[in-house]
């Protein structure tokens, strides 16, 4: 590989044999997070035939450690975490520390060292947030109590995640190589000043960071310009997590973290995260493919026996132990099985974890070969445990007296009842609050139906939510800002922006979250409203035929014929098929009349 194009030939082979193989593992109906660390299991040095650069696809995995934990912070909501905080934070911490332990303990038995057993433990016990999401979302659960549930229990692991990141070093620092431990006053200076480093990062970001960064990308969002306020979102993520790592000594994640939980407060969070999304998702591959070149296959065959363990270490500690936990929090036996499964891998942060193990020195290959082949084999047979999980449910279920005592007792109403109080059921979504748009919202509120409108400028956006109207900020189109609307509880959407090609991607975005909704949208010409209609939309208006309904109104009115006559006349034009408009303009542009219709 010629040193001048090595960054080329290495994004190209990631991107294209990533695809390839995430396209195969699609089809069979496994995550593409699989096909990814096979594409660089091929490409690794491990594998015949080319061998892409790993030091510089370890680099460039780098950003994609920062872009997704910088999208944790985003979407990280203090207050969804609290509406389920009685079940996942005391049951989150708890399944944490056993599989901890679990780790820990099975890395010392084989004979590691301290350093090495610490790491080992503190990645496996965390699943992959990847993975867990994709569940929920196949089986319709994401936006249900046990989603909700399963999403907080995951927060708390990406928050012990994050703590571990920053206080391992400074622990490991304390404890020699060949496995001594140093003093317990050496190790609490250690992690004292590691702590006072993070406070006083979090308390800048806090004071400064918290209205300097909103406030930037409000005049960034301003400008009007896309490229503009993708690149602002890039900076601060990048800039903040390259200063916190250069200024207080902390990690590039915690730094991309906390300047995620920044925005996540601002309004300006749904179009960050739309902006973001599409870089993440690209640097997301590379650091699984970038993780994929570091697995040696041959730990399949040269340690079967340590493999089983570790995957016995997921179950136990990730499946069935946040399980017996949920039910002992009184969640629905069903539920807690369900998302239990879900549980039971482990994926990037643990890989996350290793490469922070082995770049300190403590962490051999072997335990990051391990981890990474354990990843890899418990995605893959995650859907047989959520197999397995539907069985054991069906087998409770029915025999009553044995749930009865299982369950013992049914889950607090309080967690129904807080996560969906503010959430919209059964509203109208209006795509665009001009003119137009604004017309309609007004119609709505004088008839006490309950909207959310989706605009794409910041200026109006605020002024709505000065008048107490729902509003989305950002562009539908967008990947992640048309579901804050929440269109699969919708029953009507709206499109009253001019553009059709704009139109046509929010259907087929609604479309995919809810099938069944009714759709009215905006166009300026015939062959719109035909290309709609084939789209089977329920009703697709041509502006300038409804103005022209309007004043042919006021018209007749005022040329003598009184409201039944008018009223009827333009009854006609509406329900009398659609008018020669299309002939006429033939007419204007070729001059001669068209030929009659048979």
């Amino acid at each position: 590989m010629h040193p001048e194009t090595a960054l080329l030939v290495t994004l190209a082979g990631a991107f294209g044999v990533a695809f390839l193989f995430g396209f195969v593992a699609a089809k069979l109906k496994l995550p593409p997070l699989v096909g990814y660390l096979l594409a660089g299991i091929a490409l690794g040095p491990h594998s015949p035939g080319f061998v892409a650069d790993v030091a510089l696809a370890g680099q460039l995995a780098e950003i994609g450690v920062i872009l997704l934990m910088f999208g944790v912070g985003l979407h990280f909501s203090p207050g969804d975490l609290k509406r389920v905080q009685a079940i996942v934070v005391p049951g989150a911490t708890l399944q944490m520390a056993v599989s901890f332990a679990l780790g820990t303990g099975l890395a010392l038995w084989w004979g590691w060292t301290a350093g090495a057993a610490v790491v080992f433990g503190l990645s496996l016990f965390v699943a992959s947030t990847v993975v867990v999401l994709r569940v929920l979302e196949d089986r319709g659960m994401l936006d249900s109590v046990d989603g909700r549930v399963a999403v907080g229990w995951l927060i708390v692991e990406d928050l012990g995640v994050v703590f571990a990141l920053v206080l391992l070093p400074a622990i490991l620092g304390a404890i020699s190589g060949d496995g001594s431990a140093g003093t317990a006053g050496d190790i609490a200076k250690v992690v004292a000043l590691t702590v006072i480093k993070v406070v006083a990062f979090i308390a800048l970001m806090g004071l400064v960071g918290r209205r300097a960064v909103p406030w930037l990308l409000t005049h960034v969002a301003r400008t009007g310009s896309r490229e503009l306020f993708t690149l602002a979102v890039l900076a601060v993520s990048l800039g903040v997590a390259m200063g916190a790592a250069a200024l207080f000594g902390v990690s590039f994640a915690l730094g991309a973290f906390v300047a995620g939980v920044v925005i996540s407060e601002s309004d300006l969070s749904y179009r960050a995260g739309a902006d973001a999304l599409p870089m993440q998702d690209a640097f997301a591959v590379i650091f699984f493919v970038s993780t994929g070149m570091l697995l040696d296959p041959g730990i399949l065959l040269n340690a079967p026996g340590k493999l089983l363990a570790v995957l016995g270490v997921i179950l136990v500690g990730n499946a069935i132990w946040s399980t017996v936990l949920m039910i002992l929090l009184r969640h629905p036996f069903a539920s807690a099985v369900r998302i239990g499964a879900a549980f039971g891998q482990i994926g990037e942060f643990s890989f996350i974890m290793a490469a922070l193990g082995v770049s300190l020195g403590v962490l051999a290959e072997e335990g990051r070969s391990l981890i990474l082949a354990a990843a890899l084999v418990s995605i893959v047979l995650n859907p047989l445990l959520s197999w397995a999980a539907e069985q054991l449910i069906t087998v409770v279920s029915r025999h009553p007296a044995l749930l009865d005592r299982v369950e013992r007792h049914k889950a607090p109403r309080m967690v129904a009842t807080d996560l969906f109080m503010a959430t919209p059921v059964n509203h109208v979504i209006v795509i665009g609050y001009g003119r137009v748009g604004r017309t309609i919202g007004e119609a709505f509120q004088r008839v006490g139906v309950p909207f959310v409108a989706i605009e794409q400028d910041r200026r109006v956006a605020e002024a709505m939510r000065t008048l107490g109207v729902a509003a989305v900020y950002g562009d539908a189109t967008r990947p992640g800002i048309l579901e804050h609307a929440r269109p699969e509880f919708a029953r009507l959407l709206v499109v009253a922006s001019p553009d059709p090609y704009h139109a046509r991607r929010i259907i087929e975005l609604a479309r995919v979250r809810n099938p069944d909704i009714d759709i009215i949208v905006r166009t300026h010409a015939d062959t719109e409203q035909e290309f709609f209609e084939q789209l089977g939309v329920g009703k697709a208006l041509m502006g300038e035929r409804e103005l022209a309904f309007g004043m042919a109104y006021h018209a007749l009115r005022s040329a003598g014929c009184d409201d039944d006559r008018a009223d009827e006349v333009i009854a006609q034009l509406r329900g009398g098929g659609r008018m020669p408009t299309r002939e006429f303009s033939q007419m204007l542009m070729t001059g001669e009349a068209p030929a009659p219709k048979s």
